[in-house]
Parts: C-alpha cells; sequence; structure tokens
C-alpha cells in the first residue's frame, strides 16, 4: 500500500510541475519537478524510494530512447553523422582522460580509476533533459539535431566507459585493448540486436494480422513491450541495451512509414497511449532525481571530513570543465569543417553546442550503481562523494542551460503589430492544415465522402483566412497558383476529351456537348467578360437548337450515359495529370483542385448518392470532431516550441472552440 500511495503523489507532482509551469513558463518543468520531488522527500511523511539503476534504465531510458529513435529525423541523423559521432565518441573519451586527471589531481582521495568512472559518468548528456530543453528555447535546426543525435549515441559509450572503469577501480586491473575491443563488440553488438529483434518483432505482428488477429489492444500491447523486451534480451546477450533500442527504434520508424496507410486505427491508439506514456516518464525521470538530491546531500552535509563550501567549489569546478572541453571540442570541429564561415558564426554554434550538454538522471542512474566495496571487501572509495558531484554538475548543467542559455540564442528583433498578426495567421493556417491532414489520414472506404466534405469545408476556411484583412496580396496569389493548376486540368481533360473521340469511344454530339463546358469553365477562370459573352453565345445555341431542332433534346438525353463516362474519364485524366506537377510550393494549390475533382467523381460514380444520410453525417461529425482534436494538438505545439506567445494560443484556441460549439449545435439540429 505504501508503494502505490508514493505512485500516486508522484502522477500527483508531474501534474502538478505542468500546471505550475503555465503559469511560470520562464522556469522549466524539469526544474519544477526536480524542487517538487525535493520536497517531497524532505517533508516529514515524504517519498522515499529505493533507487534501483538497473531497473531505472529499464523502465525509464528503454522506452524513451525507443521513442526518441522513432522520431528523431533519420536524414539529418545521417546528414550529421560525422559530428554526432565525434560527440558521442570522440568527446566521451577526452573527457574521460582529462576530467579523470583533472579529478584525481583536484581530489587526491578519489583513485585514478575511481575518477575515471566519475568522469565517464558524466560525459553523456541526456536525452530526456534534451528534449525538455527543445521545447522552451528556439535553438537552431541544425544544433537541435546534432544534440538529439548526440545524446541518442553517447549514454552508451559513456556506460561502456564507465563500466570498465569501475571494473578496474574494483579489482585494480585494466586492459586498453581489451577494453577498446570490448566496446566495439558491445555498441556493434547492441545495433545488430536491435536490428534483428525489431524484425522479429515486426514479422510477429504480421504474422498475426495475416491469421487476422486485427485487435488493436493486443498490438497496443506488443509496441508498449517492445523496447522492454529488446533491452533486456541485448543486455542478457551483454550488448548495448541502449543502443539496441535507439536501433529498433529508427526500423520501426521505417516500417511505421512504409505501412502507415494500412494501420489508420493503430496509429492514431499508439500516438495517444504513447504520449501519455512519455508524458508520465519524463516527468517521472526528474521528479525521481529530486527525490535522492535530500539523501545524497544529507550524508556530504553531515560527514565532518568534508567541508561543504569546497565540495561546491569541486563542483563548479567540474561543471565548467566539462563546458570548457565541449567548447573546444566542438570549435575546433567547426574550425576545421566550415573555414569559409565567419569567425562569429562558429563562436556562437559552439557556444549553444555547449552550454546545452545537459546532464541528467541517467548520470546519477550511473553513480548509484557504484558498488559499496571493492574485490577486496574495503569500500568503494569516496562513494558518496563521487553520487554528490554527480548530483551537483546535474543541477549546475541544467541551471546553465535553463537560464544562461536564453540569454545567448539570439532573440528575433522586436516584431511590429502588423507582423505579430501576421505570425498569428499563420499559425491559424498551419493549425487548419493539421486538421486537413488529421482527415486525409483517417479517410477510408467506409467515410469517404463525409471526409471529402469536411475537407472541402476546410479548404474554404483556408481561403477565407487568406485573403481576411492584410493578407489580399497572399491570398491573391494563392488564387493565381490554384487557377493556374485548374487551367492545367482543363487542357488534359481536352486532350483526353480528343483522345476518346479518336478512338471512337465518344460520339461528335457528346464530344462537341463537353468540349462547350470545358470551354465555359475556362473561360470562368480566365476572363469575366469573356465568360459572359460565351455564356450569351452558348444560351442562344441552345435556344435555336430547341426551336429548330426539337427532336434532338430527346437524342441529347439518350447521350447523357455516354456523357457521364466520358466526364468520369477525363476527371481520371485530370487528377492522375495534376499528381504529376505537385511541388512543394504549389501542393495545397494543386491538393485542392484534385479534391474539386475527386468530388466530381464521386457524383458521377454514384457513390454519394448510394449512401444514406445519417451515416454520412454521423462520419461527418466524427472526422470533424478528431480533426478539431489534431488542431489543438498543433496549437499546444506551436506553443510549446515558442512560434505563438500565450494570448495567440488562446485565441487560436477559442477559434477552435467556436467550431466545436457549432459541430455540436448541427447533432442537436438533426
Amino acid at each position: 500500500m505504501e508503494l502505490f500511495d508514493s505512485i500516486l503523489i508522484l502522477l500527483a507532482i508531474i501534474g502538478t510541475s505542468h500546471i505550475l509551469n503555465q503559469f511560470v513558463p520562464f522556469i522549466p518543468a524539469p526544474l519544477i519537478q526536480i524542487a517538487l520531488g525535493m520536497a517531497a522527500a524532505v517533508l516529514p511523511s515524504g517519498v522515499h524510494l529505493t533507487f534501483e539503476p538497473e531497473v531505472f534504465f529499464v523502465l525509464f531510458v528503454a522506452p524513451l530512447l525507443f521513442n526518441d529513435g522513432k522520431s528523431t529525423p533519420r536524414e539529418e541523423l545521417w546528414r550529421l553523422r560525422a559530428p554526432i559521432l565525434l560527440l558521442a565518441l570522440g568527446l566521451v573519451f577526452v573527457t574521460v582522460l582529462v576530467a579523470g586527471y583533472a579529478i584525481h589531481s583536484l581530489i587526491p582521495t578519489i583513485p585514478l580509476p575511481a575518477a575515471f568512472a566519475l568522469a565517464a559518468i558524466l560525459s553523456p548528456t541526456d536525452p530526456v533533459a534534451v528534449s525538455a530543453l527543445s521545447g522552451r528555447i528556439r535553438l537552431p535546426k541544425k544544433i537541435l539535431h546534432l544534440l538529439e543525435g548526440e545524446a541518442l549515441i553517447n549514454d552508451a559509450s559513456g556506460l561502456v566507459a564507465f563500466k570498465f572503469a569501475v571494473a578496474a577501480a574494483v579489482t585494480g586491473t585494466f586492459s586498453a585493448t581489451q577494453a577498446g575491443i570490448s566496446f566495439v563488440l558491445i555498441s556493434l553488438g547492441g545495433i545488430v540486436c536491435g536490428v534483428l529483434f525489431s524484425f522479429l518483432i515486426i514479422w510477429l505482428r504480421m504474422l498475426l494480422r495475416h491469421f487476422g488477429m486485427e485487435d488493436v489492444t493486443m498490438h497496443m500491447l506488443i509496441q508498449i513491450l517492445t523496447p522492454f523486451a529488446i533491452y533486456i534480451g541485448a543486455e542478457h546477450l551483454h550488448a548495448s541495451g541502449i543502443l539496441a533500442v535507439v536501433a529498433a527504434g529508427i526500423v520501426h520508424a521505417v516500417e511505421r512509414d512504409r505501412t502507415e496507410s494500412t494501420q489508420y486505427k493503430l496509429r492514431i491508439v499508439s500516438a495517444s497511449t504513447w504520449s501519455v506514456i512519455l508524458f508520465i516518464l519524463n516527468g517521472l525521470v526528474f521528479v525521481l532525481l529530486g527525490l535522492q538530491i535530500p539523501d545524497v546531500i544529507s550524508v556530504i552535509y553531515k560527514d565532518e571530513a568534508f567541508d561543504n563550501f569546497t565540495v561546491l567549489g569541486y563542483i563548479l569546478f567540474l561543471s565548467l570543465l566539462l563546458i570548457l572541453l565541449r567548447f573546444l571540442w566542438v570549435h575546433a570541429f567547426s574550425y576545421f569543417n566550415a573555414r569559409q564561415k565567419p569567425t562569429s558564426d562558429r563562436l556562437y554554434h559552439s557556444v549553444l553546442t555547449s552550454l546545452s550538454g545537459v546532464r541528467g538522471a541517467v548520470t546519477l542512474a550511473g553513480a548509484f550503481s557504484i558498488p559499496y566495496a571493492l574485490q577486496d571487501g574495503t569500500p568503494f572509495p569516496e562513494r558518496e562523494l563521487i553520487i554528490f558531484l554527480a548530483a551537483g554538475v546535474i543541477l549546475f548543467t541544467l541551471l546553465t542551460a535553463s537560464f544562461i542559455l536564453p540569454l545567448v540564442v539570439k532573440k528575433d528583433p522586436g516584431a511590429s503589430e502588423e507582423q505579430l498578426r501576421r505570425k498569428e495567421k499563420a499559425a491559424k493556417i498551419r493549425v487548419l492544415k493539421a486538421g486537413v491532414r488529421a482527415v486525409r489520414e483517417g479517410m477510408n472506404d467506409s467515410n469517404r465522402n463525409a471526409a471529402r466534405t469536411v475537407i472541402s469545408e476546410y479548404h474554404r476556411m483556408l481561403m477565407q483566412i487568406r485573403t481576411e484583412g492584410g493578407g489580399a496580396d497572399e491570398g491573391a496569389s494563392f488564387r493565381e497558383r490554384a487557377k493556374k493548376a485548374h487551367l492545367f486540368a482543363i487542357s488534359t481533360e481536352r486532350k483526353a476529351l480528343v483522345n476518346a473521340f479518336m478512338r471512337g469511344e465518344v460520339s461528335r454530339e457528346t464530344a462537341k456537348q463537353y468540349q462547350e463546358v470545358l470551354n465555359q469553365t475556362e473561360s470562368v477562370l480566365s476572363n469575366r467578360m469573356r465568360f459572359l459573352v460565351n455564356i450569351a453565345g452558348y444560351g442562344w445555341q441552345w435556344m435555336k437548337e430547341m426551336l429548330v431542332h426539337p427532336a434532338r433534346t430527346d437524342f441529347r438525353a439518350c447521350k447523357a450515359e455516354e456523357m457521364r463516362l466520358l466526364r468520369i474519364r477525363t476527371a481520371e485524366a485530370a487528377v492522375n495529370a495534376l499528381k504529376k506537377i505537385v511541388t512543394p510550393k504549389n501542393k495545397e494549390e494543386v491538393q485542392l483542385v484534385i479534391d474539386h475533382y475527386d468530388e466530381l467523381l464521386q457524383r458521377l460514380k454514384g457513390d454519394i448518392t448510394e449512401v444514406p444520410e445519417a451515416p454520412v453525417s454521423k462520419h461527418k461529425r466524427e472526422m470533424e470532431l478528431h480533426a478539431i482534436q489534431a488542431e489543438r494538438d498543433k496549437i499546444q505545439q506551436l506553443y510549446e516550441d515558442g512560434y505563438i506567445s500565450r494570448k495567440s494560443a488562446g485565441r487560436l484556441r477559442a477559434f477552435v472552440n467556436m467550431r466545436e460549439a457549432s459541430v455540436f449545435e448541427q447533432e442537436e439540429q438533426l
């Protein structure tokens, strides 16, 4: 019961920290969680949990790194592979050597192997802390991807170096050759295990679906167990469990991209479930860190062998040494790799990267895993001091990244009211696009008609927002690009019409009639005066046909089926041609025209009329609510990324709330 109460308290602390962060956004959530964790530990009836490093790595590090491997852009990882490896491998080993000797010289009571162990556990940056950091500080994209890639790999290199250093301290023996070979085998073994285990799990899921086992709950359970199983399996094979789950995350991301269209429901449930899991785990990491700090401090504070101010000086020295080593390493690489860049830019990026090297709970977990005694039974030298120094460096790097780094990051020049308005307008467009994307992803055979109706409504809203106050130029440009795409589609239809006529698939009368329809449509798009003249001429031709050749009206009615098939053929040709001219610049405009043709095809093929109205209304409401939730998620993401202010986020939420209310009002009227 005591453990259950503690878990409830920890979950309450996580929720409280995020509520407080909304009122004091200048203080990052991780620091609030650490402070609340410390408060929970020092209270008379506070929470006291035993810190088990191995359990911590399995329970927290495995799923968090698995998710980071799935979400980190693979193209960026590959493009930045050289600097990532230099930081994750080269800097780790340089830090172990330089900081190890410095620690031993500064604190002679810590033997050299133990000093190397402390330096090794201080060398890796924390991926969870980096993720929390990126949510409130707008670092350049290249630096952010570099930090994410480094944090994915340097845990393995730092922990392997730490294990060898601890083994040397415990046994008194060390072989550099054996350590190097073991490191390579452990690292490569972890990657291989992650890839192979991932293929086995993916094969198992495909096999289950092959036998008709499409239960989303069962497949979701397999997803949740995947990082734990892969980490434990790799560790049992004496490989790196950390690199195994990172590799597994990347493999699963590739598999997800290839099958996302066929597993829509599972993907929606997976995204919702993992968002809750990651929210809890990210918070628990820092709360547990806060729970451990008071006990660590009390040991050093009560021990008369340590001078408290001297120990604080050690923490300051180690923290500054780590930042300096990181700066020199990064700046040296940037100097030799990009001499053409201005010196000021290289210096600025080196400073940002150095201050962003946040240490976290992985460092503390490694420190707690130091054994209590050596091989001969004597206590491990200065174990409590090592843990205290590790905790102090963690806090120092978090505080530095939270309060000094924002002062260094270049701020955008003060934006005018017009610029802020335009930025909020751009944010509203991005929010609506997120809703369109959610509807497209959720489209299937049963709700296709309702989804297309919702998408059409979104396109009308997007067009209205683009042309509203202050954005006429932007709206005119959008309409011009859409008009060009539509004219291109009409020219394609005309070619398909000629081809069908030349092949004898349509009669001359039907071809001529549809040619006139295309002419009228083109006139509407290209020139209003020409449109009016053509309409008058077409009306006169129709009246003359009725008066002079009344029997031909029946003949044309007989050709209705031929006309319908012709329009289907030309519309399909237009859609295929439009898909071939899509570029990142015209994607939205071309898609607007494609949607128009898709709706036309649905009507011509009779799909809409064959579906009862009630199910369409039901599907439409479901799609609208799903899209609105996607819009809310996008607003939160834009706010957390610093793209919009709290006030802008509030106005956007009010905009979404009003539309949601209208959805429910329509439901009441049905």
